[in-house]
This record gives C-alpha cells, sequence and structure tokens, in this order.
C-alpha cells in the first residue's frame, strides 16, 4: 500500500499591510500608498460610511477605501465599530490583509513589494523572506510538473510514494509562484528545484494557491524547524 511517511504543513503570513498602487493626484503620477491603520468614520443622519485611510508614501496624499457605505450603526458589529471609532491598530491590520476589501475598493496591490513569512503548523516556528518578494500571477505560473511519479525509468525502481509531503498553505491567496514558494521552504535556487523535478526525486504541484511538494530522495530537507 502507497502512503506518505511524513507531512509537513506551513502557512504563507503576509508580515505587514499590502500596499496600492494608485495615481497620486499631488504627485501627478502612479506612487505606493500604505495604511496608515487610522480609520474615517462618517455620519450622515442615521447612516454611516467606514473608510481605511491609506497615504501616499511621497507626499502623504490621503487615499480612503471603503469598509462600509450608508450603513446603520446598527448593522455593524458592535466591537468592530468601536474599534473605527478608536483606530484600532489590529483591526487595520486585518482589513489591510483582506484582498477581497482591495478587490471590492478596485485597488491594485503593488506585489512587487511585500513581505511575509513561513509558519510550519507542526512547530509553531517561522521562516522570514526578504522584505521585497518578486512575485507573478497565477497565469504566468511556469513551474516543469510534467514528471511522472508512477514512470519507473524515472524512478529507477526507487519507491513511488513520496518519502515526505509538505503541503504550503496560502490563506491569503498572495500571488505567489508554485516554483519561489518551494525554493524558499527548501532553500535551494530555483535551478536546482527544477533538477530535482527533472531527476525524479520531487514533484511540484499548485492548487488553488496552495503549493504541494513531494519528496521522493532522502537527500532534500525542508527548511529547519527550529
Amino acid at each position: 500500500m502507497s502512503y506518505v511517511i511524513n507531512t509537513t504543513e506551513y502557512r504563507i503570513i503576509p508580515d505587514q499591510s499590502f500596499k496600492v498602487i494608485r495615481q497620486c493626484a499631488t504627485c501627478n503620477k502612479k506612487t505606493k500608498f500604505h495604511n496608515s491603520k487610522r480609520f474615517r468614520v462618517n455620519a450622515n443622519g442615521n447612516k454611516v460610511d467606514v473608510w481605511l485611510i491609506y497615504n501616499c508614501e511621497k507626499c502623504k496624499h490621503t487615499l480612503n477605501l471603503s469598509i462600509y457605505e450608508r450603513k446603520n450603526p446598527s448593522q455593524i458589529d458592535f466591537t468592530e465599530y468601536q474599534q473605527f471609532l478608536g483606530n484600532d491598530t489590529e483591526l487595520a491590520e486585518k482589513y489591510g490583509i483582506n484582498k477581497s476589501f482591495f478587490n471590492h475598493n478596485k485597488a491594485e496591490i503593488n506585489w512587487e513589494d511585500i513581505s511575509y513569512s513561513y509558519q510550519s503548523s507542526n512547530t509553531g516556528s517561522s521562516h522570514n523572506n526578504d522584505k521585497s518578494n518578486s512575485v507573478d500571477s497565477e497565469s504566468t505560473y511556469d513551474i516543469d510538473d510534467s514528471i511522472d511519479v508512477n514512470d519507473e525509468s524515472v524512478h529507477a525502481g526507487k519507491l513511488v510514494s513520496p518519502l515526505r509531503q509538505i503541503h504550503v498553505i496560502n490563506d491569503y491567496n498572495l500571488n505567489l509562484r508554485g516554483d519561489k514558494v518551494a525554493s524558499e521552504i527548501l532553500q535551494i535556487s530555483r535551478s536546482q528545484l527544477k533538477k530535482l523535478i527533472k531527476e525524479g526525486k520531487m514533484t511540484l504541484t499548485k492548487t488553488h494557491g496552495d503549493v504541494i511538494i513531494d519528496i521522493y530522495s532522502d537527500t532534500v530537507s525542508p527548511l529547519a524547524s527550529s
């Protein structure tokens, strides 16, 4: 019977709010806007509007991203409403990594300037990446995943079942290439990664943003868990 001997899970966790690329009225060009961690609440009769305030990194020009529009305060969770009024930092950061919030505002996330970490679900440890990570959209995902794990010529008599499986969970649906994630988890170059795949020592699949790495060689190890 085929089975995976050892499975490890990692989660991709954003380290900070996403930045927005938007035309700045003061700079008269597209600039980066960052999360000010402040909210604007505007009451008009028995209705309120709530925005999260972003600022241009160059001139501090304000960009308001809508959270609620023409909403009765009684329809908003009481605790959350008080957090809006108190400029709760944790809540501002929560909205700052919510892709649905940015999609609602038709806001362009600056994927070329994003910081994230890998957190191991098994140990609670984390691995930080560089503060600037180049990423591509799902449509440009380009990795040689044509290796047939059931092809005996590939494994030359080795076990068909993987010795280890690594599941990298992308809860925040970050636009990260599968080969980039795998090379960072394994702490190897992308050229080394492609070589391992070509040699049949590893397979790589990407499903709904998650990355699954199947390892068939005991010479390949994930990043340190300590």
